[in-house]
């Protein structure tokens, strides 16, 4: 009977024993600073501790880059709001191409007064002259980026990319001129090349829509008055900043600052089909057009990226992790509008991060997108 007993207790001891040497459990998350805890609402619309800790994480994860601004709107209320040190709600924040969305709800605007017709030729005049086949090219086209252009965005070195030519280099004075100038190299429609040249094509037609001079002062005058008064001045978007080339055509594909609260307004104004506060401020028809897929790509519509499988492995957004309703105005180096409707969503996210850090932290913005259930609204 001692010896059973001896046995058992032995028995107990290296259970025990080999229980201590074996995992530990998940360690205890350090607790949140009062700095990620003010960052979130009382009424997020998601569990407030989680969304503070995955949004610390954004900020201060080691291979993420660096991110400067974070709002998440949530049923048109803001839930979370943060700053990296040295921005604040005041600092303005560059486009990059976000401004490419920007630059599609002018567009929409001027179809939805008759100005232009979206599958017309692109009033393009020396696309015009007879047997040029760059007549074949319509406004959708351009849209979609499809119009067969040869347009060069990534460069080997980058100073032979039309790109920085155009934005940077001999072609800085007149963008469009550059832009409209370059030869086909495939026929209009028949395949996806992303493209800045192509957006500052559009703001060109833009700007020939609303004015016939050539004046630059004119020209950037008609597309600023435009603009602040059929959209940015009824957001109540004070801090926009636009910028033009010395042909005063707008830089609509690159080149619009705004701080992070700015740009969710937009952000919203898409949520919400075009509409704020019971004025349509861009047609309803022309955002749902916006957000429908290529032909030629399916996580692409006019000037916006979708959250739509491409059958490719990299992507530019998470189809796997948010609605693929949802999408998003990109930028350069890691800027973020990201739309989704089906959860009440509109998330900003604005810094920089080079090409491996975006995937890393997209998966991290994802983590907070992911917080939001999706209600097929």
């Amino acid at each position: 009977m001692i010896l059973r007993s001896r046995s058992l207790i032995a028995l107990v001891l290296a259970t025990t024993s080999l229980a201590s040497c074996g995992d530990p459990g998940p360690a205890e998350e350090p607790p949140l600073s009062e700095e990620a805890l003010e960052a979130v609402t009382d009424n997020a619309g998601a569990p407030r501790k989680a969304l503070a800790r995955e949004i610390d994480d954004l900020f201060e994860m080691e291979g993420l880059g660096d991110t400067r601004a974070l709002i998440v709107m949530h049923d048109g209320k803001i839930a979370a709001e943060r700053y990296g040190e040295d921005y604040d709600a005041d600092t303005r924040f560059v486009s990059w191409s976000m401004a490419k969305t920007v630059t599609a709800m002018l567009i929409g605007q001027l179809v939805g007064d008759g100005l232009l017709r979206l599958d017309a030729p692109a009033p393009v005049p020396r696309w015009q002259r007879s047997g040029d086949p760059r007549a074949d090219i319509t406004l959708r086209h351009l849209l979609q980026m499809r119009s067969g252009l040869e347009h060069t965005e990534a460069g080997d070195p980058p100073y032979e990319s039309s790109e920085v030519r155009m934005l940077f280099l001999e072609e800085r004075d007149d963008m469009a001129g550059f832009a409209t100038a370059q030869p086909p190299e495939a026929e209009p429609g028949e395949r996806f090349e992303y493209s800045s040249n192509t957006t500052v094509i559009l703001a060109d037609i833009a700007a020939r829509a609303l004015t016939e001079s050539s004046d630059p002062d004119e020209r950037r005058r008609a597309v600023s008055d435009y603009l602040h008064a059929r959209l940015f001045d009824p957001l109540g978007m004070d801090s926009m900043v636009l910028e033009f080339d010395r042909a005063g055509t707008l830089i609509g594909g690159s080149l619009m600052h705004a701080d992070a609260r700015d740009w969710a307004k937009l952000g919203e104004l898409l949520r919400r089909k075009g509409s704020h506060r019971g004025e349509q401020l861009v047609p309803r028809s022309w955002v749902e057009e916006m957000v429908k897929s290529s032909p030629a790509s399916p996580h692409y519509g006019l000037q916006t990226w979708l959250n739509r499988p491409n059958g490719e492995d990299e992507h530019p957004l998470f189809p796997n992790r948010a609605p693929q309703s949802a999408f998003a105005m990109i930028g350069h180096m890691g800027q973020y509008v990201f739309v989704s409707p089906e959860q009440g969503l509109t998330v900003v996210r604005l810094g920089h991060s080079n090409a491996a850090e975006r995937k890393a932290m997209l998966q991290q913005l994802a983590d907070i997108i992911e917080l939001y259930p999706s209600e097929g609204r």
